[in-house]
């Protein structure tokens, strides 16, 4: 844990998304206070056509958008998800040339013994707001 998933339209070259999920690592790590190496981050390009959704002002077409899914350890405060989604949100719009105002970010939250690490011990250990 945790799983940052991004769904997107189109395609872009490998090293640009190794640099995206590079510095989404980075951020979520510091602004969660995780081990980066707990982090997985998958980049899925669906492509052109694949993800879809109603946009106020723009009639009843359905517009392309992208979606973030976040699974993440149970426990965070909504201020520091909402800290961490813009954070996420804007290295997506920066290096990817996204709309922020079309990616949404959705949380879903786990308990430490709901994510398995063999190389790290075993299940992730529960976080407490006492953590540095």
């Amino acid at each position: 844990m945790p799983y940052l998933q991004l769904d997107v339209n189109g395609r872009y070259p490998i090293g640009v998304k190794q640099r995206l999920a590079r510095d989404m690592a980075d951020a979520y790590a510091r602004l969660m206070a995780v081990d980066i190496r707990r982090i997985s981050i998958a980049i899925r390009e669906l492509g052109d056509g694949s993800v879809w959704r109603m946009v106020e002002g723009e009639g009843t077409t359905p517009q392309p958008v992208s979606v973030l899914m976040c699974d993440i350890r149970r426990g965070r405060s909504p201020e520091l998800r909402m800290e961490v989604a813009k954070a996420l949100c804007a290295l997506c719009a920066q290096q990817l040339g996204l709309d922020e105002n079309r990616l949404n970010v959705e949380f879903t939250q786990h308990s430490g013994d709901e994510m398995y690490h063999p190389a790290l011990g075993g299940y992730s250990p529960e976080w407490s707001e006492d953590e540095t």
